[in-house]
């Protein structure tokens, strides 16, 4: 089966995870070789966690679990790209459907995604 090429980069690839139906891009997050398999054995998104140095499925605290419909590798196999069904709503843990909530305009910030959950009640 085609992988990335995990040695090429240090041993953690970009994932980009992006809505199966909409195409809304959710969230960046990073992969090594055991969150690879495990993603591609259970079908559920598992990423690799550079702050706690551990494997953690999405949505194992807030219930916000990711389902793999599609796995795709850029040009370079450097690149992850997966295409998810994201249940329960929220993809960032700060509580927004997207981690790309925040618009940048030549006026200043605005909030472009929905707020689904408070972190505060589910990360106590």
């Amino acid at each position: 089966m085609l992988a990335p090429d995990f040695d090429k980069t240090g041993g953690l690839v970009p994932a980009i995870v992006q809505d199966a139906e909409s195409k809304e891009v959710l969230m960046l997050a990073y992969m090594d070789r055991q969150a690879w398999e495990k993603t591609n054995s259970t079908g559920v998104a598992h990423f690799y966690s550079r702050s706690r140095d551990k494997i953690w499925q999405k949505g194992e605290s807030s219930g916000n679990v990711q389902q793999v419909e599609a796995v795709r590798l850029d040009c370079d196999a450097d690149t992850v790209l997966l295409q998810v069904r994201q249940v329960g709503g929220a993809a960032c843990h700060t509580g927004y459907r997207s981690c790309f909530h925040r618009e940048i305009t030549p006026e200043g910030t605005t909030i472009c995604s929905e707020k689904i959950f408070d972190p505060k009640e589910v990360y106590s």
